[in-house]
């Protein structure tokens, strides 16, 4: 038997909600066998309020990562947590060289607070190196509205100006996740093509632990594309997943509560509802 094979070149989540732990759990619940490169690691100290520190790996150790997971042959890969630009600009090169058209690249960006971008070069970094190579893009509210350079969508006309935007950089596809965010009834993301917008929507979860959704969507979608489904029926699949992950989120700590990887295929998932919307 052969495994589609997955990659995630991302940073490592001590409390292993999310991150590329997120990531193999994901992989593994739809049966792919996966991979990480290693981009830093993140840690959150119990004993200040559970503050979050990121180290960030030699470059060289990242190569090395990315050469060997490579040479295996890669049916898909995705980003999460690139910590600086040199790591962006690196991790573009082991795309190009995996040879795979299956890219998503989840855009996350280490903020302080709500606003403010912790190394913004980070931003053009990924414009210029990594959206050209995406299939799918998956921005919340926030990094949608930077990368284009906009202030963050509040309405859903907003999200589609700002989908637009993103497209036009480079990116095929773009997701941009609304969640329970938008003044609307329902658990909302915004899907375009390039042609066409979508509103997918499930019934929102009234829930805290949600830690590690944004990374597990992504690698939702990254593992739905490895196993030949097509854009669109791997982002409404995805967010069948997610959403069912969110419903089971579970306590870990007083201070975080992740995601339940397994739950769509213990549980099985809430509705989605797609709509094309003008």
């Amino acid at each position: 038997m052969t495994l589609k094979k997955t990659l995630t070149i991302a940073g490592s989540d001590a409390s292993g909600g999310a991150g590329t732990h997120a990531d193999l759990k994901t992989f593994q619940e739809y049966g792919t066998y996966g991979m990480q490169a290693l981009t830093c690691i993140a840690t959150m100290d119990p004993e200040r309020g559970w503050k979050h520190s990121v180290y960030t790996l030699p470059i060289e150790v990242l190569k090395e990562q990315l050469k060997t997971a490579i040479s295996t042959g890669i049916d898909a890969v995705k980003t999460g947590m690139l910590p600086n630009e040199e790591v962006i600009r690196v991790a573009a090169e082991g795309i190009e060289a995996s040879g795979t058209d299956n890219v998503v690249i989840d855009p996350v960006m280490v903020c302080k607070g709500e606003d403010e971008v912790l190394n913004p070069g980070n931003v053009e970094a990924m414009i210029q190196y990594l959206l050209p190579l995406a299939l799918v893009t998956t921005p919340n509210l926030f990094e949608a509205g930077q990368l284009a350079g906009m202030k963050t969508p509040k309405t859903i006309d907003e999200m589609k100006q700002a989908a637009e935007k993103i497209h036009a950089l480079g990116a095929k596809n773009v997701v941009i996740k609304g969640g329970r965010s938008l003044a609307t009834d329902k658990a909302l993301d915004l899907f375009f093509d390039g042609n066409k917008f979508y509103a997918l929507e499930t019934d929102p979860v009234a829930t805290s632990y949600n830690h590690g959704a944004g990374c597990t969507f992504a690698a939702s979608i990254t593992a739905n594309l490895a196993k030949g489904l097509p854009v669109k029926e791997a982002i409404v699949a995805s967010k069948e997943f997610v959403s069912a992950a969110i419903q089971h989120g579970w306590r870990l700590n007083q201070y975080v509560g992740p995601v339940m990887h397994g739950a769509k295929n213990v549980y099985g998932a809430p509705e989605v509802t797609i709509r094309e919307i003008d």
